[in-house]
């Protein structure tokens, strides 16, 4: 898919919680060796929320720090999607309190948006067509998530906090990013759910891997390529989603990316999986050091299933934004180690009836 008119991004930012739980620790609880549940899943440490911060109010600190770069008059934001698998109100969008937050209102479109670990790239697609028809000035696309775990489940030890935004515009002077074009593949493959009124997620393990991740990846990504007429050469960073650190590397091996395209967007083993913000956060730490000129591939993939892949080319505005907000790194950098107890406290794992 091309856009008929130039669109693309003009301000991005994060936000990842400060609180971190080690992976021996939770290894440490279920009788886990935790340098064995490391070397296989390739996550140090994960980030977890606050027992002030949900994904609304995570989404509003992206935004936020999206609109310092962007300097755009929150009211000509025309649309507020917010991509996610843990809003904080079953019956209550979580866009309407990040438009509010940010002084959007009254006059934007906004909807939450749902498909798994796609969802924060969903979002960014129905901003991309909404400006591009003309039909909105700006549009603002977040993913973010909460992500849950069961205790004990394996999704526990990688299942984390945090999530990322971007702004939406059509004019080539603000431009940080400008979008060539883009791809989704989807299947009904059925490797993750959660049904309603269950607190946590279920998987099926022997879908998760192929006939579900790599495949749709590579087949959005080989879609892309074959549309752009490029190649994995013509790109110098390549994100894609991370449910753990192996998984990445491995998808990019297959389509003829190499590791060194993966950094600085490789965030897994520090933040663990931020769901709906995975892949977008690993794109807006990209963001936050790419030239002009550079060519960056975004693929992010959602259980259920699908993948939506993006190329976009860096503008020259992107020099006198990048020191306008905080960064991923600075983020990551920016922690408070918890133990088990901390963690489930404010994960609300602990049930008090």
């Amino acid at each position: 898919m091309k856009p008929l008119r130039e669109v693309g991004i003009v301000g991005w930012g994060s936000y990842i919680p400060k609180y971190r739980v080690k992976i021996e620790e939770i290894a440490r609880m279920w009788g886990k060796r935790g340098e064995w549940v490391k070397d296989d899943l390739l996550i140090e440490e994960k980030a977890v929320n606050g027992p002030d911060e949900d994904t609304a109010t995570m989404s509003v600190e992206a935004a936020k720090n999206a609109l310092k770069r962007a300097k755009v008059n929150p009211k000509d934001i025309g649309a507020v999607f917010v991509g996610t698998e843990s809003k904080p109100y079953a019956v209550k969008p979580t866009s309407t309190i990040v438009a509010e937050a940010i002084g959007a209102t009254p006059y934007v479109l906004a909807a939450d948006l749902e498909f798994a670990c796609k969802a924060g790239t969903e979002a960014l697609q129905c901003c991309l067509g909404l400006v591009a028809s003309g039909m909105i000035k700006y549009g603002l696309a977040i993913g973010a998530d909460t992500a849950q775990g069961a205790p004990a489940d394996p999704l526990e030890y990688s299942a984390a906090c945090g999530g990322s935004a971007f702004i939406i515009g059509s004019s080539p002077s603000e431009m940080v990013a400008r979008l060539e074009g883009s791809a989704s593949y989807v299947t009904d493959t059925p490797d993750f759910w959660r049904r309603p009124q269950q607190p946590y997620p279920s998987h099926a393990e022997a879908f998760t891997g192929d006939p579900a991740y790599f495949k749709h990846i590579r087949e959005a990504v080989q879609a892309l390529l074959s549309e752009l007429g490029l190649k994995p050469s013509d790109f110098d960073y390549a994100v894609f989603h991370q449910p753990n650190g192996k998984f990445p590397l491995r998808i990019a091996r297959q389509l003829g990316f190499t590791k060194e395209q993966l950094m600085p967007g490789y965030l897994v083993p520090w933040i663990g999986n931020t769901y709906a913000g995975s892949s977008v956060t690993g794109f807006s730490a990209v963001l936050d050091v790419a030239k002009p000129g550079q060519r960056v591939l975004l693929a992010s993939y959602g259980s259920g299933a699908g993948s939506d892949a993006f190329s976009f080319v860096v503008q020259d505005a992107i020099i006198e934004k990048q020191p306008l907000a905080p960064t991923v790194k600075e983020y990551i950098e920016r922690k408070e180690y918890i133990d088990y107890a901390f963690y489930a406290k404010y994960r609300g794992k602990i049930i008090l009836s």
